[in-house]
């Protein structure tokens, strides 16, 4: 099972294993505060794709395109996830607010 969860959201028992997918730490959360197995800043979107959504100069379908491309450039990273998500549940960490975040897409190429 693959979920995705906020960083603001307390740890839960049933989370597994807890990977954070940003790029950048999360503001206001200190490193001894969140409870996480790793931080895998290899899978988060580059930092131009990631600004270029953020200052809407792309949209969402315009960014999830661009992701998973930036994401084909990563299989030992998806393979490693993919085998983690087969054994336990995995949870991927995002600090993004609403919807439309890059957790989301990187939880679907996961399923796929």
């Amino acid at each position: 099972m693959i979920r995705c969860k906020r960083v603001y959201e307390e740890a839960a028992r049933d989370d597994g294993y807890r990977v954070l997918v940003d790029r950048l730490w999360p503001r206001g959360v200190a490193k001894s505060a969140l409870v996480y197995d790793e931080w895998c800043k290899a899978l988060a979107p580059s930092t131009e794709l990631r600004k270029a959504f953020h200052s809407e100069t792309i949209d969402y379908a315009a960014f999830c395109e661009a992701y998973r491309q930036e994401l084909t450039q990563q299989p030992d990273e998806i393979a490693r996830l993919k085998a983690i998500a087969r054994d336990k549940t995995l949870t991927l960490l995002y600090a993004a607010k609403g919807e439309q975040h890059h957790a989301r897409v990187l939880a679907d190429v996961l399923r796929e």
